[in-house]
């Protein structure tokens, strides 16, 4: 089962919306066939360890598949994963987690064991639900999952006077991967005046996140690149419903440039807008704004995973803007960390009870 976590995670950044998932065949303590999810509407990780298994010479009759989520019982944009599971004659298939979506939830599993095949599950269970922790959510309750990311410097500061990045090349190659795996990057209006970010996944792999701007008052410049590739990927701008008011040509000059605008209620923004979000199938939310966003979506206690890239600099007085919350009246505990070194920076990502709560994955022990 850890060899079919490790092929799912393969996966990540093609197969979203859908989940990532691994499959690995065994038969006479020996591997046969191994695959996994590879992309949206493609073969999903099961007929691709079937398929290998074939390719190898391999008869898979009697032998036991590993698998990381429940295999599929329903037509989609392939057909059920069960049926040909069960004409392979497979003996047994041990499952890490059941797929909570309303078509399946068990279903797969009860079919299974309705054609004689042994069902095991809940091996690795907790590392298959971390794995998928986004889909689970929307899966289960229908609300978008949440990802703030930020760089900063070891002494806290989310900018430097003196340079437009804080992280290293590296890393920012790592959070254009992390782009690939959501519906939605989110920015504040602040941003966007200062870098003028394009907030599309590099290099192009096709992903086409929508991009959204806060923006209160309306301050987005008419020849920024987001305006100006509302083409390649769609650009939503979130405002008060007094600035579409008071700024009628503004609005007309936006919406020319192909941008969706739609206004929120003074009060809980943010909250309206997951719910936006939500009801149009978003899934996963990226947030990379500055630290007034990235602190607002923290006191409102919103956040599902954290992700932060700690760069081996002390700014002092050469950085600004550290994360404006009391970490006495919003103390955020993260879960299930994974520390790694990517070129010279470190970077930390876990999941908050937020989190955990929403996806149904259990507090690790600490």
């Amino acid at each position: 089962m850890q060899q079919a976590l490790k092929l799912a995670v393969k996966g990540l950044g093609q197969v979203e919306p859908n989940p990532a998932v691994g499959a690995v065949i065994v038969k006479n303590g020996r591997i046969i066939g191994k695959g996994w999810h590879r992309k949206f509407g493609g073969p999903h990780a099961e007929i691709n360890a079937l398929a290998n298994c074939k390719k190898r010479g391999n008869n898979p009759k009697g032998a036991t598949m590993f698998v990381t989520l429940e295999p599929c019982c329903h037509y989609g944009k392939t057909g059920p994963c069960t049926d040909t599971i069960i004409a392979a004659k497979l003996k047994k298939v041990v499952v890490a987690t059941i797929d909570p979506s309303k078509h399946a939830n068990g279903k797969g599993i009860r079919q299974l064991r309705k054609a004689g095949i042994k069902v095991d599950v809940g091996l690795c269970k907790n590392e298959a639900m971390v794995l998928n922790a986004p889909f689970l959510k929307f899966a289960k309750t229908g609300k978008t999952w949440v990802t703030l990311k930020w760089a900063q410097s070891i002494d806290g500061k989310l900018a430097w006077t003196k340079s437009k990045w804080i992280s290293c090349e590296e890393s920012r190659q790592d959070a254009h991967n992390l782009r690939t795996r959501v519906g939605a990057i989110l920015v504040g209006i602040n941003t966007v005046l200062k870098d003028d970010p394009l907030l599309t996944p590099r290099p192009d792999t096709g992903k086409k996140p929508i991009r959204i701007v806060l923006d209160n008052h309306l301050r987005i410049p008419l020849n920024c690149r987001l305006l100006a590739t509302t083409v390649d990927a769609p650009v939503l701008i979130v405002t008060r419903e007094k600035t579409l008011r008071t700024k009628a040509k503004k609005v007309k000059q936006i919406t020319s440039r192909g941008a969706e605008l739609i206004s929120c209620p003074q009060k809980s923004n943010l909250q309206f807008l997951l719910g936006k979000l939500s009801k149009h199938g978003i899934g996963h939310l990226l947030v990379e704004g500055g630290p007034t966003v990235i602190g607002s979506f923290l006191k409102e206690n919103l956040a599902d995973e954290i992700v932060v890239y700690i760069a081996p600099m002390v700014l002092g007085k050469e950085g600004d803007k550290n994360i404006g919350i009391s970490p006495i009246d919003n103390n955020v505990q993260m879960h299930y960390l994974n520390i790694k070194r990517i070129g010279d920076d470190i970077k930390i990502d876990g999941l908050t009870k937020n989190g955990l709560k929403a996806a149904g994955i259990p507090e690790d022990r600490l």
